[in-house]
């Protein structure tokens, strides 16, 4: 399978995202890459010459207010019709609010609603107009836990989560899916887990890989699917354990310093 329009994939130089990239290059699609990171452009280069497409790697901060405005005019000038969009770029944190730095906060603001919801929304314009696109957004299971330590995080996710199903409903009759992907707890080294005690999570299934993640994210996008829960029932058990939980066990919790 080959295809003339690009997947763009963003935070693709590592983890997720490059899963991300790796199987819509296998896939056929050739790529846009972004990253803040160096490595993009290594991972570029070892794309192309592994599946045999063009695959573009732009060096991003997307963490600024214009940043979906700049690389979505970079995109156009250059001819670059988008076909898939993977807003996967982001920062994972368990801090009190008040204890991140007002640029931590700025950046995770930016980073999971403003820069996504824009891409969403000018590359949705193109795909509108073409009457065939697909767009798949990273949430997270926190987007349903309004708990310490997560605020920042999960309300970003929350947002996200509520933008993506919104935009999967107006867009589905203009030939444009729209996906929210829900991750619980995945092997990308962000959590900072002992690697014994990361293996036993993925031997029971409570961890997945980046790759499987993607192979499940990818199949609902494209099978049209409004938001799929990756691993589902645990991170369901794990969402009901905290719906029931009391705002006064939560505290009870924080003053014990268990979390």
């Amino acid at each position: 399978m080959t295809n003339d329009n690009f997947a763009l994939v963003t935070g693709a130089s590592s983890g997720i995202g490059y899963e991300y990239a790796r199987q819509l290059a296998d896939k056929g699609y050739p790529l846009i890459i972004v990253s803040n990171e160096q490595a993009i452009m290594d991972c570029a280069t070892r794309l192309s010459e592994q599946y045999g497409q063009v695959v573009h790697g732009l060096i991003r901060d997307l963490g600024t207010p214009d940043a979906a405005r700049e690389l979505y005019d970079y995109c156009h000038r250059q001819g670059w019709e988008v076909e898939v969009l993977i807003n996967n770029a982001g920062v994972y944190h368990d801090k009190d609010i008040l204890d991140d730095s007002e640029a931590f906060t700025r950046l995770i603001l930016n980073l999971h609603m403003n820069t996504p919801a824009m891409l969403c929304y000018l590359f949705g314009q193109d795909m509108t107009a073409c009457h065939k696109g697909y767009i798949l957004n990273m949430c997270s299971i926190t987007a349903n836990i309004a708990g310490q330590r997560l605020g920042t995080y999960g309300s970003t996710k929350a947002f996200l989560a509520s933008f993506t199903r919104a935009l999967h409903v107006e867009l589905k009759q203009k030939g444009v899916r729209v996906t929210a992907v829900h991750p619980g707890a995945v092997d990308t080294g962000l959590y900072h887990i002992p690697a014994w005690l990361m293996r036993i999570g993925r031997m029971l299934g409570v961890v997945v890989s980046p790759e499987y993640l993607a192979r499940r994210g990818l199949r609902a996008m494209f099978h049209g699917r409004s938001k799929i829960t990756v691993p589902f029932v645990y991170s369901k058990i794990l969402l009901l354990l905290i719906a029931l939980a009391p705002t006064c066990l939560l505290r009870l919790i924080r003053r014990l310093g268990w979390f």
